[in-house]
């Protein structure tokens, strides 16, 4: 079975498809058949991260039915078990996909033959963004140092569990509860998923419960990238137990991916970052989250349905 990792953060800059991209060859070089699929629609670059030109075949063709299967979409890159389905080639109306457009991207990429699917996002918390993201349980929040990535992460986290939970009570069990509430309490406004969740338990333990059960299947991944000398290095794990506490769902620190000024110079050269610099320390602290994304798809987890 496959593990689909949607990468995001919300912030621009933060990064985000140059880790998708090295992840993506360090996984393909560990033995594992591996596919990068670029959903920065309407900002596509994903292949020049893996120095490749721009591909003749991609998401384009999948949603003009050229090609009737996502996979037949996709290129080979210079890494073996390595494989690209990019949207560069797509027209710039992509980034405002109908939904129907959206759901079938979305059914595609849980058929693809792959044991990782890594799953390059734009910036923002667009519906598009935020649905692809959900495409699976599992995720990476990529972040920088700077106080505005920070808090761009965490409004897209927000966001994600918004729009997850949002999903979930449209049952008419929910429905009612909400409708109870409203009518005892005219005024309120909700702000956070965690007063929705408050409201909800507070008005009915057992759907509560429910709901939190919904949300504990999550497990998401951290990760600092562009970590310099002067940076905080418990930042990461600061983050992680700030979101263990606010939010029903797993959340683990992989690691700090050190700034390194050669990552222009590999883009620059259309170069493989893993391979033009693969003895650097960012190369290391890419192989060790690597090595732990690994290791944690074959250990079981343990969830607690309690507020962490």
């Amino acid at each position: 079975m496959s593990r689909i990792y949607p990468i995001g953060g919300g912030k621009g800059g933060s990064g985000k498809s140059f880790v998708a991209a090295n992840l993506g060859v360090l996984l393909a070089k560990s033995g594992k058949r591996v596919a990068l699929v670029d959903l920065d629609l309407g900002g596509a670059n994903l292949h020049t991260f893996l120095g490749l030109k721009n591909p003749s075949i991609g998401l384009n063709e999948f949603l003009n039915k050229t090609c009737t299967d996502l996979n037949a979409a996709s290129v080979p890159t210079s890494i073996n078990n390595l494989y690209l389905i990019s949207s560069s080639n797509c027209p710039p109306e992509v980034s405002n996909l109908f939904y129907a457009q959206k759901l079938k991207i979305i059914r595609a990429i849980g058929k693809l033959p792959y044991e990782y699917i890594l799953l390059d996002l734009g910036a923002g918390c667009s519906f598009n963004i935020l649905d692809f993201f959900l495409t699976s349980k599992e995720g990476i929040f990529i972040f920088t140092p700077e106080p505005t990535s920070i808090e761009n992460t965490f409004h897209f986290i927000k966001a994600v569990y918004s729009r997850k939970m949002n999903r979930i009570i449209k049952g008419e069990d929910f429905q009612k509860i909400l409708q109870d509430i409203r009518s005892q309490s005219p005024d309120v406004v909700i702000r956070s998923p965690q007063q929705l969740f408050d409201l909800i338990l507070s008005h009915d333990q057992e759907k509560g419960d429910v709901l939190k059960e919904y949300l504990n299947q999550f497990d998401f991944k951290l990760i600092l990238n562009q970590f310099r000398k002067h940076t905080d290095g418990t930042i990461g794990k600061k983050i992680e137990k700030v979101c263990t506490r606010h939010f029903f769902s797993n959340f683990e620190f992989l690691g700090n991916i050190h700034y390194d000024e050669r990552v222009h110079d590999a883009v620059s050269s259309r170069k493989v970052y893993m391979t033009k610099y693969a003895y650097s320390v960012t190369a290391l602290d890419l192989q060790n989250i690597a090595e732990r994304i690994i290791k944690d798809s074959t250990v079981p987890k343990v969830r607690s349905l309690g507020n962490q």
